[in-house]
């Protein structure tokens, strides 16, 4: 007896494979538009994914004007929250790690009056000198971020998100709601205050700043508790 022929339509096989491909690819691989629709529709996974793949940025430039690493972490959740609890405000005119980067500086901004401002540069200044054997990488990385921390915030914020994270001068000015010509400046003028020799090593030195492992888990595992199992929360602030 013959096999019935199992008939391929246009529906079927390698059409039906890229249809579905989106709906069964792990969260961290898809593009931001397509995590930012399913994050709209209350999606953990995809809030997740998006928190671990911005977090480090957003550690930075809080980072870059507090100067206190606990509370450029606080100010991180918080502009997620923000961010992720009423995600109707982002216009997808713009690039999205640019809105998140915003808040965050804003968030940032807002915590910058307390006197505690200043704690992380003098806890750099005094584990630099400190003399722990076998310590030569760390103690040059800590010699390098307090270079970056004596900069003025003008110029130390912008310094940061192009020289250590990396991102275009539109995106950077974007970012902190200035005119490309500013971020340029500012760029020059954060050179300038270097020693030569020093931007050299900044040039080369990877990981500046970098948001510990544990802090990127205390991240994610605070903001996905505050908004709530399967549902988003309006939280109340105002746009960048």
């Amino acid at each position: 007896m013959l096999e019935p022929t199992l008939q391929i339509g246009p529906d079927t096989g390698a059409v039906r494979l890229r249809r579905t491909a989106a709906g069964i690819a792990a969260p961290q691989t898809l593009p931001d538009l397509l995590l930012i629709e399913r994050a709209r529709a209350g999606e953990r996974p995809a809030i997740e994914a998006l928190i671990r793949r911005y977090s480090s940025r957003l550690f930075r430039v809080a980072h870059s004007v507090l100067l206190d690493p606990p509370r450029a972490e606080a100010a991180v959740l918080e502009a997620f929250l923000a961010a992720f609890g009423d995600l109707s405000r982002y216009e997808p005119t713009g690039k999205f790690a640019a809105w998140l980067t915003r808040l965050a500086y804003t968030q940032a901004r807002a915590q910058r009056a307390s006197p505690r401002g200043m704690s992380m540069l003098r806890s750099i200044e005094e584990s630099a000198g400190e003399s722990a054997p076998g310590a030569d990488t760390v103690r040059e990385q800590q010699v390098l971020e307090q270079s970056i921390a004596a900069l003025p915030e003008v110029f130390r914020t912008v310094y940061v998100l192009r020289m250590v994270e990396g991102i275009s001068g539109i995106e950077t000015a974007a970012s902190l709601g200035l005119h490309e010509t500013t971020v340029r400046t500012r760029l020059f003028r954060a050179h300038r205050r270097l020693p030569p020799e020093m931007v050299q090593r900044l040039r080369a030195a990877p990981g500046l700043l970098g948001l510990p492992a544990e802090c990127a888990e205390r991240i994610a595992r605070g903001v996905l508790a505050r908004l709530g199992h399967g549902s988003m929360l309006t939280i109340s602030a105002s746009p960048p």
